[in-house]
């Protein structure tokens, strides 16, 4: 299965996401978008394939965004899709996909249900929270 992460590798459900990735045998293609950037045309395809709005994959804290006026809801997407490509950092983190679907992947076990197969048990995040028991089987 091709897998593909957009990822922040200073955020930790980032390095979580593309851990239970690896953990479950995936060698994805990580896509480092703070270096590269987006383009319009890019995230609006990600944006309808996950069902999502410019609006609800606005990164709102540890970003630009209340500075830039971004947070007003009156605030076009046509606006925030042109601040997004302008600042990359503006989008929220980690956009997975797989042949199963797009996902924005908070919290980081979301992207469990993008894959086919679960790392084998156990598997805990960064913090500590188990995800995957000694038995291979999701927690919680």
């Amino acid at each position: 299965m091709n897998v593909v992460i957009h990822h922040n590798p200073d955020c930790g459900t980032s390095r979580n996401v593309l851990a239970l990735i690896e953990a479950a045998g995936y060698r994805p293609t990580v896509i480092e978008y703070l270096d590269i950037g987006w383009t319009k045309p890019q995230l609006l395809g990600l944006f309808a394939a996950a069902g999502l709005t410019p609006r609800e994959v606005l990164r709102t804290t540890k970003s630009p965004a209340e500075k830039l006026g971004l947070l007003d809801p009156l605030v076009s997407d046509q606006a925030l899709l042109d601040a997004m490509v302008e600042h990359p950092v503006l989008v929220n983190r980690p956009i997975v996909c797989t042949p199963r679907g797009v996902r924005l992947c908070r919290p980081s076990e979301a992207v469990l249900d993008l894959l086919d197969r679960l790392p084998p048990g156990p598997f805990a995040k960064e913090d500590g929270q188990l995800l995957i028991d000694a038995g291979g089987r999701r927690v919680g």
